[in-house]
């Protein structure tokens, strides 16, 4: 088949743009003919809450990208529509995460299924996002009704979905990232980034916003500290951008006293550093308050990294309690016991037995066969 993947991309930073260019290469190596158009411009500067969107690496050799789309210009979405209805692909595959997104992709996919033989397949995230704006629905609206068919990643946006389409639709979840290289030695990996191999350290990695629930996990440890529930040589290891203001945290870490305890790396990681900071941990912690899915779970199952979740969204579906991690209630006592719990007898151990089977789970044909099989039922 002809495939034209739209969405970031190279030069573009992060996972969605790594999910994408995976998914370009895994078609590829099933002998489609596949491209891939990404943005001239994502965001507009003073929307973007970080300090770059893009990469200074040189760009895939073995991918076809194309900086074309202009999220903000509406003239360019036509522009865009009609090259594609031109082009005339057999699937157009869009990722969706944003309503900020829909006026620019839904404008673009009603004009490509304009020639009658393109069907638009839809990759999504979210549908409801982590921050509301009065704007959601309608954009919701706009673009996914454009869409032929869907793959979602969890059940709760399948039932979020479902309120707005009734286009098919098809469960996969979200695959293991092959991106961030192999595990590396733990001694190594502390050397790399500084720290004391003597200490043992519980990760919070990725973008840093509120629904995340960081200052959850530092009340958490604050209280494991004040009660002696936990050994001096723990450390907490917070890897990422904040994309809110940090100042609270720091006075959080402040006024409980964690200074040499809570190991702050506050800039973007780039996927070369990536592998360190899970290699270095013990575990990983995701105290989201609100959930869909979360493709940092996918790196962590990547490098055998037990979990500590909370049951919000997907997450429990993703990492099952007592499998591959712990599943706790979105409250400070709560992530605390389950911090407790997770460095108690041979917990991690147990765990990180289980990874085998549990991964099987997450591949990047099976997410790729569920694409195709959406698309079958469009025809």
């Amino acid at each position: 088949m002809k495939i034209t993947l739209l969405g970031p991309a190279h030069p573009y930073r992060g996972g969605l743009a790594s999910i994408m260019e995976t998914m370009a290469r895994t078609y590829s190596r099933r002998g489609h003919q596949v491209d891939m158009l990404t943005f001239s411009r994502q965001y507009p500067e003073f929307l973007f809450p970080g300090k770059s969107q893009t990469v200074d690496t040189p760009p895939p050799g073995d991918l076809r990208i194309e900086r074309r789309v202009d999220t903000v210009n509406p003239f360019n979405w036509i522009s865009v529509g009609r090259q594609l209805r031109r082009a005339c692909p057999d699937i157009i595959l869009m990722k969706y995460w944003t309503p900020f997104m829909a006026p620019c992709f839904g404008t673009i996919a009603r004009i490509a299924r304009g020639n009658g033989h393109t069907r638009v397949i839809c990759q999504i995230d979210n549908v409801e996002p982590h921050e509301h704006h009065f704007f959601d629905r309608m954009f919701n609206r706009y673009y996914l009704s454009s869409v032929d068919g869907f793959v979602y990643m969890s059940g709760q946006v399948g039932r979020e979905l479902a309120a707005y389409t009734s286009a098919p639709s098809i469960f996969s979840p979200h695959p293991m990232f092959e991106n961030f290289g192999e595990p590396a030695d733990r001694s190594e990996a502390c050397r790399m980034l500084g720290l004391d191999p003597a200490c043992s350290y519980l990760l919070f990695f990725g973008l840093i916003r509120e629904y995340k629930g960081l200052d959850m996990l530092i009340e958490a440890w604050a209280r494991l500290r004040r009660e002696g529930r936990i050994a001096p040589s723990r450390r907490l290891l917070v890897a990422g951008e904040f994309y809110i203001p940090k100042e609270p945290y720091l006075k959080l870490i402040a006024d409980n006293g964690l200074q040499d305890e809570v190991i702050l790396c506050d800039r973007f990681i780039p996927d070369g550093e990536v592998r360190w900071f899970f290699s270095a941990a013990d575990a990983l912690a995701l105290p989201y308050r609100t959930a869909t899915q979360s493709g940092v779970t996918q790196i962590a199952y990547k490098f055998d990294l037990p979990m500590i979740v909370t049951d919000v969204g997907g997450l429990p579906e993703i990492v099952p309690d007592g499998r591959s991690g712990i599943v706790c209630r979105p409250d400070a006592d709560s992530v605390a016991d389950a911090v407790e719990r997770l460095w108690s007898g041979d917990t991690l151990e147990m765990l990180r037995s289980n990874f085998a089977v549990e991964k099987r789970r997450f591949s990047w044909e099976e997410m790729c066969d569920r694409l195709e099989e959406v698309y079958r039922m469009t025809l």
